[in-house]
This record gives structure tokens, C-alpha cells and sequence, in this order.
């Protein structure tokens, strides 16, 4: 084939010119026959009918080889075969060798056969149909035109056999159930060679042929018929043309079955999703009923719910995908896929909101129990911290700190209170939740179960309430007892201010109270202000009595010793007692003064005219023996029971008011010697 072609010249009956070069080397005849056979077979039946002209170069080759070769085209091509030329060397072969007369036997070969010199092959052919190597000026590539050959028959055999292919695979799909098309599908799904490959192949040699052209010699532009009769440009139209229509009915083909792979994949991943939350994921719902009987069992139950979500939380991954899928195929799908797409779209958001819910709720319940037991706890430890606080026995050093501890009692009571709400709403939000608990909500009835948790969850509560009516017990008799203790020492306390009392007014009567009065009426003012003075004096002393004997009552009633009978009665007795020695020691000078002034102004006030009002002088002695006795009280000290001594005032204030009795004691016996004068005047005269 690379050394015989055709070139795509014409002879004058515009016949096919067929070459045969011929080499020195030996040449294989049936080689030569199979590649005559396929060249014979390139053009078209008509061009066939035109006939061929063969020039059998034999100018490098021997006569009998030549002579084969022309014996040969009378069995391979005789009927198609017009004329032979036979391009003799320039050094003839021997006369005797060639004697044998192609002429004679042209009846017998069927065709003409001329022995012709290379330079002389124009007599019987035009040099432009003649390549270069004849003499002719026609362009010719061998090498060329070969590649384009071979380009062709692959093509060409490529694609009948994709077309068989996609035919068989077009023809499956067309008829049959959907199950024999699937089937069908199946076998002859993937062609032998990619079409696409194929048709670029085709456009390509396509283009290659509409473009190709020939240079003439003189620089223009030749047309030759080997474009459309020798590289079969409308078989590769043809062939293109067909390829094309198979191919896109085999892309919808591959389309639809796509489609409905996609389909089937997209229900087989929905049933996987719909069998595993109504089968595996159910039955972990199932088995967690409980809510637990603590903060701790809670909490782990949380966790083992908190696993099942994540295992849920994949398969919910998987459907969010498949949904999204559907939803393409929805926008783009056929509407003979609607209603299964729509179907199994609502099958796969049933099952799934179904268990989300079923999760949530599930959830939820279980945040409720633990904020319920949480609750609880809180409230456990405040009533154990109350009970303690009751249990131990209460020892103040004061009022005031009874007080805080009855605050701080009560601020715990009242945190109790708050607590037991707050267990009871909890509680109650915890049971409306777990009796809105349909029997649907996992797959089986859950009432047993139910009840447990009821029980439990009113247990709580109950018990709560019982150790919190028990503290308010408690709590009551504490707080009486401390209101009782708060009473003792206010009484005490009270006691103790009375004392001390007490003792400012005998310390205001010792230090105060000195003043005996210039005269009778003053005297008389300062004694009764010395009698309402010893009435406040006497209601202090009855009020610190009256406060001590009710400390003996409190201490009785709580069973403790009063610190009052020992220490605070004995001080008020004492302080009363020095308290009435000195009041009486006050009011017997007061009453002494009263006397001596109201002597000495009755006998100053006497006048001297009226002799006969003193004619008794004892009246001069007696307030003599007042004043001396007055003088001599104002000396003394106030001698109390235990012994001890208290003066009143200090000694100036004392010698004040004694300087003063004194003077009027002189006015006195002075007024005594004026009366005393005229009687020793009257017996002289």
C-alpha cells in the first residue's frame, strides 16, 4: 500500500489512473493482489464504470516481474482495467524477453497493454494528471494521502460499530417492560468507544476533506475529484449525520437512566434512613423512659441521650442531602416522577420530624427532671442546715445577738418556703410534661413507666414538705424560746437600769439634796419635792423588783439560771436600803430644820411690846437644843446596814448651811437678852 496508489489523476475517458511502482526487491503478488483489491474498492461504482487506467512503473524492476504483475490485473480487475501502461527502464530489456506480444493478447487479458517510455507516457495522458515522477505536473502526496486514508478507515469502522452499539442500546430502551429496558441497559450500557472521540474524529477528517485542495504548477489552485470519490466525503457526512442521531437518543437514554438510578438510589437511601429511625432509633427511645432519682443519674442519662442524638444527628445529616436531591429533582424532574418524588419527600419529613420530636420531648423531660432534682437539692441542704441550726442549743451572750439568730432563723424559713415552690412548680411542669407522654410517642404504652415517675416525682415533694413541716415545728418552739430568752435579758437589762437608777438618785440625794432652806416656808417646799423625790425613788424600786420577779418566771420557763438572783437583786436591795437611810437621814434634818425655823421666825417675828409672849423662856432653850442638835446631824455621817459611811455634800456645802443656822441661832439669842434687858431694869427703878 505505500508503494501503490492512486493519485487522484484522470485519464482522457476521465477514468481513475491506478499507479504500480515496481522495485527492485522481490514483490510479494499477493500483497500486491489484496492491495488492488482494497484501492479497486475505494471508488464509486460509477467512477468504476469509467474504467482505470494501471501504469505499472517498471523502470526499477525486472520484465518478468513486470509481466506477473500484467498477467496478475487480468484476474484481479480485468473488467474495470481500460489500459495498461508499462513504464519501461531507459535501458530496454532484451528484445527476446520481451518478445511476448501484449497486443495479441489483449482478447484474452481484456484490457490494452503498451510498453512506454516515461518521457512519452503524455501521448496517452495528460501531464496534469501525471505526477512529477512521470513527468506531470500534478501534486501528489503519497504519505498524505495514506494518513488521510487511514484517518478515514478508522473512522469509518469506529463508528459503524458505535453505531451498531448505540443502535442495540436505543433499540432496548424503545421497547419492552421498564425492567427488560433496565436489563437491556445494563448489558449494553457503555460503548465500546467514546462518541464523543468519535464524532471529533469524524468533524475533524470532515473539515480536513472540505479543505483540502491541490496547487496547480503555475501557482493557482487545481481542483481534484479525489476529495468527494476517493476519501468519501458524503459517507463521512452520512456516517456523522447518524452517529449524531444516535448519539442523542443514547444521551437520553443514559439521561433517563440516570435519572432513574438516581431515583432508585435516592428510595433505597430514604428507606435505609426511614427503616433505621423507625427501627434501630426507635428502639433506643424505647429503652429511655426513666428521668432518674437524682441530679447524678439524671445527668447520665442526659449523656446516653445526648449519644442516641448523635447517632440520630448522622442519619438527620443524611436526610437534609436526600431532601435537597429530591428537591432538584423536583424543579427538574418529568412529571411521571413527581408524584414518587413528592411521596417518598413526605415519607422521609414524617419519619424524621416524627423522631426530632420524639428526641426534643425526650430532651426536654429530661432538662425538667434535672432542674426538678436540682431544686430538690437545694432545698434538701437548706432544710438540713435549718434542722441543724434547731439542733443546736441556743447560748447568746445577748439580746441582740437572740435577735440576729431569730433573723437569720426566719431568713431561713423563708428561703425554705421560696424553695418548696419552686419544688412544686418544677414538679408540676415535670408532671404535665410527662402526662402529656402519648403512648405514640415511642412506639408502646408507657403507663407503667409513667407511674414510676409520677410516684417518684410526688414522693419528692411530699417528703419535702413533711422535713419542712417539721422545721416550721421547730421553728416555732426556737422562736418562742428565743422571744422568751429576748424577754429575759430585756428584763435584765431593765433590771440592771433600775440599779442603776437607783443609785444616781441616792447619789443626786447625797450630793444635791443639801440645802436645809432659810426659813420655815423654804423648808417646807424642799421636804415635800424630798417626798416626791422618794415616791420616784420607790416606783424605780418596785419597777427593778417587778422586773426580777419576772425574770424567775422566763428562767423557770426555760430552765436556765438567771444571773438577776444573784447579782442584780442583792445590788437593788442594797442601794434601796442605803437609799432609805439616807432618805430618812434627809427627811428627819429636813423636819428638824422645819422646826427649828418656824421657833426661831415665831420668836424673831414676837414684838417687844408684848412681854407676856415670853414669859416662858424654855421656848429660848428648846430651839437652842434644835439648832445644837441640827448642827450636830449636819456633822454626822449617814451610817448605812453594812457599815459604811456617806456624808451629804461635800464639807464647805455642809459648813455653808451650818453658818447659816448658826446666824439666825445668834438672831435668837440675841432677841433672848433684848427681852431679857427690861426685866433687870425693872427692879431698880
Amino acid at each position: 500500500l505505500l508503494f501503490l496508489s492512486e493519485t487522484g489523476g484522470k485519464d482522457r475517458r476521465s477514468g481513475l489512473i491506478l499507479t504500480i511502482p515496481l522495485c527492485l526487491e522481490q514483490t510479494s503478488m499477493d500483497e500486491l493482489s489484496v492491495t488492488l483489491d482494497y484501492l479497486l474498492s475505494i471508488p464509486s461504482e460509477k467512477c468504476k464504470a469509467r474504467g482505470f487506467t494501471v501504469i505499472v512503473d517498471g523502470r526499477k524492476s525486472q520484465w518478468n516481474v513486470v509481466k506477473t504483475v500484467v498477467l496478475m490485473l487480468q484476474n484481479v480487475v480485468p473488467a474495470e482495467v481500460s489500459l495498461v501502461c508499462v513504464v519501461k527502464p531507459d535501458e530496454f530489456w532484451d528484445k527476446k524477453v520481451t518478445h511476448f506480444c501484449f497486443w495479441k493478447e489483449k482478447d484474452r487479458l481484456g484490457f490494452e497493454v503498451i510498453l512506454v517510455s516515461a518521457n512519452k507516457l503524455t501521448r496517452y495522458i495528460e501531464p496534469c494528471q501525471l505526477t512529477e515522477d512521470f513527468g506531470g505536473t500534478l501534486t501528489y502526496d503519497h504519505m498524505d494521502w495514506l494518513n488521510k486514508r487511514l484517518v478515514f478507515e478508522k473512522f469509518t469502522k469506529e463508528s459503524t460499530s458505535l453505531l451498531d452499539e448505540l443502535a442495540l442500546i436505543n433499540n432496548g430502551s424503545d421497547k419492552g417492560t421498564q425492567q427488560e429496558r433496565d436489563r437491556s441497559i445494563d448489558l449494553n450500557f457503555l460503548p465500546s468507544v467514546d462518541p464523543e472521540t468519535v464524532l471529533q474524529t469524524g468533524h475533524e477528517l470532515l473539515s480536513e476533506l472540505q479543505q483540502r485542495r491541490f496547487n496547480g504548477s503555475d501557482g493557482g489552485v487545481s481542483w481534484s475529484p479525489m476529495d468527494d470519490e476517493l476519501l468519501a466525503q458524503p459517507q463521512v457526512m452520512k456516517l456523522l449525520d447518524s452517529l449524531r442521531e444516535q448519539y442523542t437518543r443514547y444521551q437520553e437514554v443514559c439521561r433517563q437512566r440516570s435519572k432513574r438510578t438516581q431515583l432508585e438510589e435516592i428510595q433505597q437511601k430514604v428507606m435505609q434512613v426511614v427503616n433505621w429511625l423507625e427501627g434501630p432509633g426507635s428502639e433506643q427511645l424505647r429503652t429511655q423512659w426513666g428521668i432518674g432519682d437524682s441530679i447524678r443519674a439524671s445527668q447520665a442519662l442526659q449523656q446516653k441521650h445526648e449519644e442516641i442524638e448523635s447517632q440520630h444527628s448522622e442519619w438527620f445529616a443524611v436526610y437534609v442531602e436526600l431532601n435537597q436531591q429530591i428537591a432538584a429533582l423536583l424543579n427538574a424532574g418529568d412529571e411521571e416522577d413527581l408524584v414518587e418524588l413528592k411521596a417518598l419527600q413526605q415519607q422521609l419529613s414524617d419519619v424524621c420530624y416524627r423522631q426530632a420530636s420524639q428526641l426534643e420531648f425526650r430532651q426536654n423531660l429530661l432538662q425538667a427532671a434535672l432542674e426538678f432534682h436540682s431544686v430538690a437539692q437545694d432545698l434538701s441542704q437548706q432544710l438540713d442546715g435549718l434542722l441543724g441550726m434547731l439542733c443546736v442549743d441556743v447560748a447568746p451572750a445577748d439580746g441582740a445577738s437572740i435577735q440576729q439568730t431569730l433573723k437569720l432563723l426566719e431568713e431561713k424559713l423563708k428561703s425554705v418556703d421560696l424553695g418548696l415552690q419552686g419544688l412544686r412548680e418544677k414538679g408540676q411542669s415535670l408532671l404535665d410534661q410527662i402526662s402529656n407522654q402519648a403512648s405514640w410517642a415511642y412506639g408502646k404504652d408507657v403507663t407503667i413507666e409513667n407511674k414510676e415517675n409520677v410516684d417518684h416525682i410526688q414522693g419528692v415533694m411530699e417528703d419535702m414538705q413533711l422535713r419542712k413541716q417539721r422545721c416550721e415545728d421547730m421553728v416555732d418552739v426556737r422562736r418562742l424560746k428565743m422571744l422568751q430568752m429576748v424577754q429575759l435579758f430585756k428584763c435584765e437589762e431593765d433590771a440592771a437600769q433600775a440599779v442603776e437608777w437607783l443609785s444616781e438618785l441616792l447619789d443626786a440625794l447625797l450630793k444635791t439634796h443639801i440645802r436645809l432652806g432659810d426659813d420655815a416656808q423654804e423648808t417646807k417646799v424642799l421636804l415635800e419635792k424630798h417626798r416626791k423625790f422618794v415616791d420616784v425613788a420607790q416606783s424605780t424600786y418596785d419597777y427593778g423588783r417587778q422586773l426580777l420577779q419576772a425574770t424567775v418566771v422566763l428562767c423557770q420557763s426555760l430552765r436556765c439560771t438567771s444571773r438577776s438572783s444573784g447579782d442584780t437583786l442583792p445590788r437593788l436591795n442594797r442601794v434601796w436600803k442605803q437609799f432609805t437611810v439616807t432618805s430618812e437621814e434627809r427627811v428627819h434634818r429636813l423636819e428638824t430644820a422645819v422646826a427649828f425655823h418656824s421657833t426661831a421666825e415665831k420668836i424673831l417675828q414676837e414684838c417687844p411690846e408684848q412681854p407676856e409672849a415670853f414669859n416662858e423662856m424654855d421656848q429660848f432653850d428648846e430651839i437652842e437644843a434644835v439648832g445644837k442638835s441640827l448642827l450636830d446631824r449636819l456633822t454626822v455621817p449617814v451610817v448605812y446596814p453594812d457599815g459604811s459611811e456617806q456624808y451629804f455634800g461635800s464639807p464647805s456645802d455642809m459648813a455653808s448651811a451650818a453658818e447659816h443656822i448658826r446666824e439666825k441661832m445668834k438672831l435668837v439669842s440675841l432677841k433672848k437678852q433684848q427681852l431679857r434687858q427690861p426685866e433687870a431694869t425693872t427692879p431698880e427703878s
